[in-house]
């Protein structure tokens, strides 16, 4: 966990935000779902974000996948570049504020960017989504996205996310200082890949370059390895179809302080931990 430190002078309140990175399959719905009550315990959440971008198939979700999450208690999800390869997510982006896509995307696309949660309690909790360019689509430009989110956002709240789903690590370490002291936290996906570089920046933003996927583990990024494999070997066109095993959900727990919007931790998980050991038998 990374700690800014100011945790010692006693005189914020904290507010807690659990953010489980890119859903994959079926079963990794179905993991999250059966999770979030003991998560939401153990790091005492009071907001729960999800993104749901690869849960049909890797492709998108439906209205039935995300009323399960929100009656499992989420309470906003946000998406990606493969929402829009499933056409069943489109009515879903058109009708539900609390289900983003990238907002820099041309806006004569269905769905919104970003939103303005209000809790149960009245507190307010503001979510941006926004989409790279490096090795992605050549769409509109981020930053200047983002900066629009955050202006329509920060009057309503002091407490405000964003997603970056980018590919390039050094183009999600730019937004995190271009949103340093901007927002509370720029938090990556896209690359299912948990990194190591959680950490609060100068200006009190929490930053992660990805949370990682929740989904089966016994897989390449979430999908069969021999599909995978042979895409990569023969350079041709196989289906992904979504791996089944070893199934866990990852994510990063910020602490805000809720007076001043300003990260007070950030931490990494990963539910249940990974491997690290190699099993051996005696007697060889």
């Amino acid at each position: 966990m990374y700690d800014s430190g100011l945790r010692s002078f006693g005189v914020m309140r904290a507010f807690h935000i659990l953010f489980i990175g890119d859903v994959v399959g079926l079963p990794g719905l179905r993991e999250v779902v059966r999770q979030l009550p003991e998560l939401k315990n153990r790091y005492s959440a009071d907001c729960i974000i999800v993104n749901g971008e690869n849960i049909v198939d890797g492709k998108g979700l439906s209205e039935k996948e995300a009323d399960e999450l929100f009656q499992a208690g989420v309470h906003c999800i946000t998406t990606g570049n493969h929402v829009w390869e499933n056409w069943k997510s489109r009515p879903l982006l058109t009708s539900n504020p609390l289900v983003l896509r990238p907002y820099n995307y041309p806006s004569e696309n269905p769905g919104r960017g970003w939103t303005l949660i209000t809790l149960p309690d009245q507190r307010k909790v503001g979510v941006l989504q926004v989409q790279g360019r490096v090795y992605m689509q050549p769409i509109d430009d981020p930053f200047k996205a983002a900066d629009h989110a955050v202006a329509r956002l920060s009057p309503n709240t002091k407490i405000i996310i964003a997603d970056f789903h980018a590919d390039a690590s050094a183009e999600k370490i730019a937004m995190g200082w271009h949103l340093d002291g901007k927002v509370s936290a720029v938090l990556g996906t896209h690359t299912h890949i948990q990194t190591a570089d959680a950490t609060i920046l100068p200006g009190g933003t929490a930053y992660i370059s990805d949370v990682g996927m929740s989904g089966p583990y016994d897989s390449v990024i979430g999908m069969k390895k021999d599909i995978a494999l042979k895409r990569l070997m023969l350079q041709t066109a196989h289906k992904y179809e979504s791996a089944t095993d070893d199934v866990r959900v990852c994510g990063a727990h910020v602490v805000v302080d809720a007076d001043t919007g300003k990260a007070i931790s950030i931490e990494s998980f990963s539910s249940p931990p990974p491997r690290t050991t190699t099993i051996t038998t005696t007697g060889q």
